[in-house]
């Protein structure tokens, strides 16, 4: 394998996983409630199911048949109670109601104050994607001093490649810093 071959290969092996880092926040984003009912809203909680630890939307069919209600209908009407207990517990301020066989979530309109502390939430959930892209780059930067400690690539081409890593670092960063402009927008839109 040449040098070029060894660095290109670091550096796609980093593109990819900064990729996904900037996917998984995304996705983080779309379980932070905005005004309008989302079955997203619900895809962090999970529910103690018979001392397992299990995510709610394999333990129900969640909808959204209005705007602003969702509806749990659990495979099994005995998991209501732990159903219940999950999303009580969580972060997304809402409280449940059953009538035996469905619960129903119903979104108040949110207030200044809810709207700020989601804002809070989203740029904490920013935050971990900026984290995790750096942890890469980090990752990546080590195995490139090593190669060069090694002998199997030159100083150039370590610092070229470096060059090259910090500018995808700041294209990943910047794409996460407009998805998080996105996300307060809608949180704060009224």
């Amino acid at each position: 394998m040449s040098d070029d071959d060894l660095v290109s290969g670091l550096l796609d092996d980093a593109r990819e996983r900064m990729h996904k880092c900037v996917e998984s926040t995304r996705h983080e984003f779309g379980s932070v409630r905005t005004g309008r009912a989302s079955p997203a809203l619900l895809d962090r909680i999970s529910v103690d199911y018979y001392g397992a630890v299990t995510p709610l939307k394999q333990l129900a069919t969640i909808s959204a048949p209005e705007a602003r209600m969702l509806t749990i209908q659990p495979y099994d009407k005995s998991s209501i109670k732990a159903i219940e207990k999950a999303i009580m517990e969580s972060d997304i301020g809402l409280t449940p109601s059953n009538d035996g066989s469905i619960i129903r979530l119903v979104l108040p309109e949110l207030t200044e104050e809810r709207r700020r502390e989601l804002v809070k939430v989203v740029s904490g959930i920013a935050e971990e994607g900026r984290v995790a892209i750096r942890n890469v780059r980090r990752d990546v930067m080590k195995d490139l001093r090593e190669l060069k400690e090694d002998g199997e690539i030159g100083a150039d081409d370590e610092h070229r490649a470096e060059g090259e890593l910090q500018k995808v670092t700041d294209t990943r960063v910047s794409e996460l810093d407009d998805l998080l402009k996105l996300k307060e927008d809608e949180i704060l839109e009224v």
